[in-house]
């Protein structure tokens, strides 16, 4: 058995996790521990706030003692808006707190991008401009071209978590771009998980979403890998050989 941890921030698609559980098929068991969400706000400032030291902090205890084998703030925008070098330093301190191997979200997505050998992608995201905008430039800084990127607007994830198939395809669909190798939805609170293969079947390419990308990165930290066909073509491709500290 190999437990899995997960910060997640407040309610909205938590559920995503027992479904992705289920989907893995497999010996794996997803801990989820909730941390305060402060103000639900898709601003940087609250962002900032949400994805502080001290809220990640107190869940750690409560997630150690789940026996998790790794960690993984499960928050998009609550990494990527403190930088590069920011979001390294924060999943460094997650690491020292749990005294576990941690990542985040948006490091999640970098490596999966890397995984795929997708150079270039399209972004679809939830946030409103600015927020999408950090993003964005979170992945140029790791070295991946965005070709497209399209913002919703959205400001709570509380609305975000309401959306079902039709508004979740007809955001990947505006976001997609003929030259992007993959398209990305990098908000934890969009329920994705039922919805990545037919996401990809409409847009004829991998599609990364953020809890889909989340425990693969999990699965990744405590090397395990699994096949789950349902969860898209990261769950199926064979792992590209990478040098070390990739």
């Amino acid at each position: 058995m190999t437990a899995l941890g997960f910060l997640y921030p407040g309610h909205s698609a938590e559920d995503d996790y027992p479904r992705i559980e289920q989907l893995l098929g497999s010996d794996i068991r997803l801990q989820v521990v909730h941390t305060d969400i402060g103000e639900d706000a898709h601003r940087v400032d609250a962002l900032l706030e949400m994805g502080s030291p001290a809220r990640l902090a107190a869940g750690v205890e409560e997630l150690r003692l789940t026996g998790a084998e790794a960690v993984v703030w499960a928050c998009t925008s609550g990494s990527f808006v403190f930088g590069w070098e920011g979001a390294h330093g924060q999943v460094r301190a997650l690491a020292r707190s749990a005294g576990l191997p941690a990542s985040s979200t948006s490091f999640a997505f970098v490596h999966a991008v890397r995984e795929l050998g997708a150079g270039r992608v399209a972004v679809a995201a939830t946030y409103p401009e600015d927020v999408a905008g950090h993003f964005a430039a979170f992945l140029k800084a790791a070295g991946t071209e965005v070709v497209s990127l399209r913002s919703s607007g959205i400001v709570t994830a509380a609305e975000v978590g309401t959306w079902g198939l039709d508004e979740v395809l007809a955001l990947a669909r505006a976001g997609d771009h003929p030259d992007a190798q993959a398209v990305l939805l990098p908000d934890t609170a969009l329920h994705t998980a039922a919805h990545v293969r037919d996401l990809e079947a409409a847009l004829g390419k991998p599609v990364l979403t953020a809890n889909q990308v989340t425990v693969w990165e999990a699965l990744r930290l405590a090397t395990r890998r699994v096949n789950a066909p349902r969860l898209g073509a990261l769950f199926t491709k064979e792992p590209l050989v990478q040098s070390p500290g990739a």
